[in-house]
């Protein structure tokens, strides 16, 4: 009798090795070696305070607060803990379980029934109590391996989990970093329209002089009240987009925004240099792809795990304790209980609710390779923006300096004419205007080309490689 249940239990053992399903492996990508807008080169993975690369300290203490504070940042870690418990919850299914089942209960019959069937003279007791206390023992053999799907796909969630705080946290630095800019952009206009608003008070001041004196006609004082109020209307626009930015920027930090402020200043016009190194690397350091390839690897382990659901599942169990009606002997050794047995569940008829499953597992797996393909896309069409907008900026903020340089001397010649009477006040309004708008436009540029370099160094996976 004991060579058959050895050798069953060595069966056993041997097929609780086996594990169902397809094994996972990382589709190939035709990612390219060379970028469109850009020559490609090696090692030139960011730093993980790529920010400090701008060398401004004040960005340094926005982005490091916004990275403790965050609520995002928060949500995103307590999703981190909550799928590393879920991998634990299925990595104990591989062990065997022990409960305590205690069951004291009394129980009372009705007289008149019980007498009723009973020999003449014969009585019982109506009420009578019962102890039972067993200690139940499980374990599941996992001959298909379901149980080891469960915890690769419930591992893979938690490290796409994982991956997505860092694209959390790169996304924050960069959202930080961006709005920043963006405020120090408005800073560099605010303080343009403030120089040129002195001396458009100063033109009025000398036209109202002049007019005073017969020298000029009041057409000209109008005019130039007009280009006084018009630039009141350009500075109060940009006072308002400076608050709704300076808003933005305290609540990605956790902060409220009627305690949140940050002084004017002109941010330095010096810009980094960021290479983008190969598009394989890129990839590599995605945070999102990185998720995108986790998540893909679940949904090949739920294909197991709906495979197994076709064949027998085996379970051993053992259960031992006590039992007895008073609780006095109820540690009595010929109370003792003892049963050991194995469970057999295998499916018959189930309305095709496993193949069904099946079919839905083999689904989620085709979805989640489009989704993993889709993002790979993304990720390198994102690099390439980010290259084609610097690339343009550098082209635009050349121009406009030139431009700029031009249209001072403009300004200079309409002016002296001016003042010799060879030409109107109104060609002096107008080139005012001409220069104003080309520095102003030259302010906005220089900011879009630190926020360009911004969404690049996002675009590269920042610094959270692993």
């Amino acid at each position: 009798m004991k060579t058959p249940t050895l050798t069953l239990f060595t069966a056993l053992l041997a097929l609780s090795s086996c594990t169902l399903g397809p094994d996972f492996s990382l589709p190939q990508s035709s990612a390219g070696r060379t970028w469109k807008q850009s020559t490609s080169a090696r090692n030139a993975a960011l730093p993980d305070t790529w920010w400090r690369l701008f060398n401004d300290a004040e960005l340094n203490r926005l982005v490091d607060q916004a990275l403790t504070s965050n609520n995002d940042i928060a949500a995103a870690k307590s999703r981190v803990n909550t799928a590393r418990a879920l991998v634990g919850a299925d990595r104990a299914k591989l062990f065997p379980t022990l409960d305590l089942l205690a069951s004291p209960g009394i129980s009372r019959q009705s007289k008149d029934s019980l007498g009723a069937n009973l020999p003449p003279g014969v009585t019982i007791p109506l009420e009578q109590q019962r102890y039972r206390g067993t200690f139940d023992l499980a374990y599941d053999l996992d001959l298909w391996g379901r149980n080891k799907r469960a915890i690769e796909a419930s591992s893979s969630r938690a490290t796409a989990q994982e991956a997505l705080l860092d694209s959390q946290r790169l996304g924050i630095a960069a959202e930080v970093t961006r709005q920043y800019f963006l405020l120090r952009g408005l800073d560099e206009q605010h303080a343009v329209l403030l120089n040129t608003r002195k001396s458009r008070q100063d033109s009025l001041n000398l036209q109202k002089s002049k007019t005073a004196a017969g020298l000029a006609n009041t057409i000209e004082v109008k005019r130039a009240q007009t280009q006084l109020e018009l630039l009141e209307n350009d500075i109060a626009n940009i006072e308002r987009q400076r608050g709704s930015a300076e808003h933005a920027l305290a609540v990605l930090c956790g902060s409220t925004p009627s305690a949140f402020h940050i002084q004017q200043k002109v941010a330095k016009h010096t810009l980094p240099t960021i290479r983008p190194g190969l598009p394989a690397e890129v990839l590599h350091r995605r945070p999102d792809v990185r998720a995108a390839q986790q998540e893909l690897r679940a949904a090949i382990a739920e294909i197991g795990i709906a495979e197994a659901a076709f064949y027998p599942n085996f379970a051993l169990t053992t259960s031992a304790g006590f039992e007895s009606l008073d609780i006095k002997k109820f540690l009595d050794l010929q109370n003792r209980l003892l049963s050991l047995g194995a469970n057999i569940a295998a499916p018959i008829l189930d309305g095709g609710a496993n193949k069904a499953n099946y079919q839905a597992a083999r689904s989620r797996y085709d979805e989640a390779l489009a989704q993993y393909q889709q993002t790979l896309l993304i990720a390198l069409r994102e690099v390439e923006d980010s290259l084609v907008d610097l690339k343009g900026l550098a082209k635009s903020s050349t121009a406009l300096e030139q431009a700029y340089a031009s249209s001072q001397d403009t300004l200079k010649l309409t002016q002296e004419r001016h003042e010799k009477g060879l030409t109107s006040y109104f060609e002096v309004v107008d080139a005012e205007r001409e220069a104003l708008q080309i520095q102003l436009a030259l302010a906005e540029v220089q900011a879009q080309q630190r926020i360009s370099l911004t969404t690049l160094a996002q675009s590269l996976g920042g610094g959270w490689a692993k």
